[in-house]
């Protein structure tokens, strides 16, 4: 038995890159998902679920942390999210199915990895639901301070869910303009504050002095770059939204490499540029030493510019929504992934007439009822609460994604890599220099204030799920090997 004409212990038939794409324009898909996600929702919904509170709000804590240093955080995470996202795009456009990288875990590693990858995937996309919500309330709050935080998260939770009860090429439509409108507020912020920065208009030349001018470019040496990488990195969590949409792509082998080439050039730019302005317009010890409200907001304001803080209040809410929107879609199709494969109830791998999984939709709005939890009793504390457990989660899918990535390039062999239509350059160095690199800063949250419990707050939860798989698989073996998801792969061989 072979996986796409690759066996597990070696190489195979030259036929099998030619078996994978004509798998990927037909049966691959489960019967009810419909492929109707074009390049251009593909690369919208990536960037919009990628530059969200990490960026708007997180990098208040992030620039605290290193300062002006910042901006060499966010290089350097830049280059290990590359890493995964192609990675992920490479398996992606082999095996273009809802469970993603879950799969991809499960053929080249063991059943294990496949299943708690998507299980923590999902637990993660949760919490960060959460997260998004209640920077959403913080956002509003600048407006009208009186107003409980967890009216906010109510009224956006509810917005959420019924955007993606619908049919998918519709909802994929709403997060394109959604992500459109985002991806234009940054790019007139960044020109904006170009503007300001060299003096064009009636302000005068504010320059790059601020940005060596209190306490030196690395105020906190190169030690604060790399605590302030603990959450820069996450802020690049989405780049592997690629590998999950593409069971719902139309032509993968083309959309989807087209998207990843676009994506990671532009948020890249997005994020440095963005951290180049604003700490060049306001000191980085003017930014706040808490999470009340956005950065970019509170750089806006500072300039003095009228009514722009307001503006860019809307801005910031929006893309909240925005990143919101795209995780609870993650989500649904991760809970679903996990349905079809056998390993959670049938229950919620069914989906409506529109092609919806409702059920495993509803099941993705825990992380709001978390939220809304949380909002009520300890708002203060709510967001780091949330974005500190999706952190470790996050470190933890993608070291499962690189430790699949490498067996599946063994695999392969060299002809049959040399055939894909995107491939990583360098491999398998860069996937060892990724790991070691999330190895070590996952070590580094144990020294950042908010973050020290974050990697083991996962510990119960990876034990949990690993007791549930064993569990399973003793009591249900036959269902785990016959699932159907995971059969879209497999062709007899002679």
């Amino acid at each position: 038995m072979t996986w796409f004409g690759v066996s597990k212990q070696g190489a195979s038939g030259p036929d099998s890159m030619t078996s994978a794409s004509a798998l990927a324009n037909t049966t691959v898909s489960s019967p009810e998902l419909r492929r109707r996600l074009t390049q251009r929702q593909l690369t919208m919904m990536t960037i919009g679920g990628a530059i969200g509170v990490g960026l708007f709000l997180g990098s208040s804590m992030t620039i605290r942390l290193a300062g002006p240093g910042v901006i060499f955080s966010y290089l350097f995470s830049a280059v290990i999210a590359v890493i995964v996202a192609y990675s992920t795009a490479e398996m992606a456009v082999i095996h273009p199915v809802a469970g993603s990288f879950g799969v991809y875990a499960q053929t080249y590693l063991n059943e294990w990895s496949g299943f708690a990858v998507r299980a923590t995937y999902a637990f993660v996309q949760i919490i960060a639901i959460g997260a998004e919500v209640t920077a959403v309330a913080i956002y509003f709050s600048v407006w009208l301070p009186t107003v409980p935080q967890w009216i906010w998260v109510v009224g956006v939770s509810t917005s959420m869910i019924a955007i993606n009860a619908q049919q998918v090429g519709n909802f994929g439509e709403f997060e394109y303009w959604f992500a459109i409108l985002k991806v234009i507020a940054i790019v007139a912020f960044i020109l904006f504050g170009l503007g300001l920065i060299f003096g064009r208009g009636p302000m005068r030349a504010v320059g790059f002095s601020n940005l060596t001018a209190h306490g030196g470019f690395l105020p906190h040496g190169m030690k604060g770059v790399w605590l302030a990488m603990t959450l820069t990195l996450t802020s690049y969590m989405g780049v592997e939204i690629l590998g999950v949409t593409a069971g719902e792509a139309a032509q993968p082998e083309k959309t989807i490499p087209g998207a990843m080439r676009t994506v990671s050039l532009r948020l890249i730019l997005f994020y440095v540029l963005s951290m180049i302005v604003m700490l060049s317009i306001t000191p980085w010890d003017r930014m706040g030493s808490g999470l009340t409200g956005s950065p970019f907001v509170l750089t806006f304001a500072a300039a003095g510019v009228p009514y722009a803080g307001s503006v860019m209040n809307l801005v910031v809410i929006t893309a909240a929504l925005s990143s919101a929107n795209t995780n609870l879609y993650l989500t649904t199709r991760t809970i679903f992934s996990l349905s079809r494969d056998g390993y959670i109830g049938e229950a919620l791998g069914r989906v409506g007439r529109n092609g919806t999984p409702y059920l495993a939709l509803f099941t993705s709005t825990g992380g709001m009822v978390a939220a809304i939890l949380l909002a009520i009793f300890v708002p203060g504390q709510a967001f780091l609460l949330l974005y500190g457990i999706a952190v470790a989660g996050m470190f933890f899918v993608w070291t499962i994604i690189l430790l699949a990535h490498l067996a599946f390039r063994r695999t392969l062999g060299k002809l049959r890599i040399a055939r894909l239509p995107i491939r990583l350059p360098l491999s398998p160095y860069l996937e060892i220099i990724a790991l070691i690199g999330l190895a070590a800063i996952a070590i580094s949250t144990f020294f950042v204030d908010g973050l020290q419990y974050s990697v083991l707050s996962l510990m119960p939860f990876l034990l949990l799920v690993t007791v549930f798989y064993w569990m399973l698989k003793r009591k249900n073996r036959s269902r785990l090997e016959g699932n159907p998801e995971r059969d879209v792969f497999l062709s007899r061989s002679e």
